[in-house]
């Protein structure tokens, strides 16, 4: 086994870019964290400002999920993105977060401040705005996920448990780089 790549999916709010950064750093490998957070920086505009471009012109889309799979074919590494376990064909393993509304929605109010039921609110609101445009640009359900080889529910479990998880998944199956 030559390179090893993991693919990390889930809804905002469970845990993917902490799980993602956990685990290539356990594993001495590179994490892929190209977001539209990353974009909006590039662009000099806010976060909310990119969604809302992303939502009347694709090429956000398209460019945003083409880098992600362009960066991870480079190296062994974990690519963490809303889609990285539908985008990523290459991926040794594809690992898919869950977490009820309510726990990611107090997931972001602390990261991001406000309060629970507007951020609850906001947080549903992204989900059903993401669920149309992937359906839309890709055909992509993410509401359909059974295919991953790894679906955790993060409520149950702290990071480094999960990474836990993972490694122990990624050794049973033999997928350690040599």
């Amino acid at each position: 086994m030559g390179e090893l790549r993991v693919a990390i999916s889930g809804k905002s709010g469970c845990g993917n870019t902490t799980v993602s950064r956990m685990l290539a750093e356990r594993l001495g490998i590179r994490q892929i964290n190209y977001t539209f957070h990353t974009m909006a920086d590039e662009q000099g505009v806010t976060f909310d400002e990119m969604c809302r471009m992303a939502e009347s012109d694709d090429s956000w889309d398209r460019y945003l999920d083409r880098k992600q799979v362009e960066r991870a074919m480079e190296e062994s590494c974990v690519l963490g993105s809303r889609l990285a376990i539908w985008v990523l064909d290459a991926a040794d393993l594809k690992v898919y977060l869950t977490a009820p509304p309510r726990v990611r929605a107090e997931r972001i109010r602390q990261r991001e401040g406000g309060s629970l039921e507007e951020v609850l609110a906001a947080t549903n609101e992204r989900d059903r705005r993401d669920h149309a445009r992937y359906l839309r640009l890709y055909n992509i359900d993410t509401e359909s996920y059974g295919f991953a080889d790894l679906i955790i529910d993060t409520e149950q479990h702290r990071p480094e448990a999960i990474v836990g998880l993972i490694v122990d998944e990624i050794t049973r199956r033999d997928l350690l780089p040599r």
